[in-house]
């Protein structure tokens, strides 16, 4: 099946379920303005909403070109920036973890890797983007570049897997939850964030609401969804929690202007917010707190231990590793 030149394909479930999906939006992506029209299903049996049909494995490249801005954005990001979304916004317990061994997928140009690796972790990363994971290894890091579902098992096992929305770019999410459990020791921590698609946000932005992102994110993860898949995958959910963050509500009002064919020197500095917002985004934090705080804002951070080895046995007794 093709779209616009575009090979699609239509996918189950992941989490095995047979129920028929109903379409709960149709959108198209509005962060490139590439060809294609795209539909959400919502899973009959679990919930989990995912898009379908979506872009190939192989035509999937086509939508993350030198235009996709979330390359380019973690190359200059400053590092008062840094520090705020490591310990506020993805989770406070990094700095509190012992340093070890750490894999992140999604690694774009590396800053994350950069300011763990001054922490005293041990690097590596995993990036789909030629471009970013060359100009990341240009900097020191090793990082394989392609899918995560084609890289090659690790020398050694990791005690921290991060992937900052990453999830919700995987064609088989599932399969790529067991193949990092089983690249982890025991009592090793996985920390992602995905965009949260039961939030407020999402009900009344709809298709334009920022974080949907089609067709770059296959699924569309809520609270209670994102914690069956962890389980499913071999991981004990510790904690999930909303960042407090709400530049999405102003680039989603941004898009709904564009549609309305509101000034442009208006709604697109709006839709871009998120790429400039910067400081901003510390004023905004007594609207961003509360609402994060009800679970209404438009990401969310998970934590996670491994509980099941490679084989599917429960693991017993295992310590996490903190100090």
């Amino acid at each position: 099946m093709t779209a616009a030149g575009i090979d699609l394909e239509f996918a189950a479930c992941p989490m095995g379920c047979v129920e028929d999906g109903r379409i709960v939006l149709e959108g198209s992506d509005r962060l490139q303005g590439l060809p294609g029209r795209f539909s959400i299903v919502e899973c009959g049996g679990c919930g989990l909403m995912r898009t379908n049909p979506r872009p190939t494995p192989q035509a999937m490249g086509v939508y993350y070109g030198a235009g996709y801005q979330p390359y380019h954005t973690t190359r200059r990001t400053p590092r008062w920036s840094a520090e705020f979304t490591d310990r506020v916004l993805r989770a406070e317990a990094i700095p509190r973890l012992k340093p070890g061994r750490m894999l992140e997928i999604g690694c774009a140009s590396g800053s994350f890797l950069e300011r763990m690796s001054r922490r005293g972790w041990q690097v590596e990363g995993i990036e789909f983007s030629k471009e970013a994971a060359s100009y990341c290894a240009s900097r020191g890091y090793r990082v394989h570049g392609g899918p995560l579902e084609s890289a090659p098992d690790p020398g050694a096992p990791f005690d921290l897997i991060a992937g900052w929305m990453v999830l919700e770019h995987l064609h088989d999410p599932l399969g790529c939850l067991k193949k990092l459990a089983s690249w982890t020791k025991p009592g090793g921590r996985l920390a992602i964030s995905v965009p949260n698609a039961g939030c407020l946000g999402h009900r009344i932005f709809k298709d334009a609401w920022f974080p949907l992102q089609l067709p770059n994110h296959l699924f569309h993860f809520t609270r209670r969804t994102l914690a069956q898949m962890l389980c499913a995958g071999g991981w004990e959910v510790e904690r999930i929690f909303c960042q407090p963050i709400v530049s999405e509500f102003v680039a989603s009002a941004g898009f709904v202007l564009q549609d309305r064919g509101v000034w442009d020197g208006i709604a697109k500095p709006m839709a871009s917010f998120p790429w400039w917002s910067g400081r901003l985004n510390l004023a905004l934090l007594p609207l961003s707190y509360p609402l994060s705080l009800m679970g209404q804002t438009g990401r969310m951070t998970a934590w996670a231990i491994l509980s099941r080895d490679s084989n599917g046995a429960v693991l017993r007794g295992a310590q996490a590793n903190a100090s």
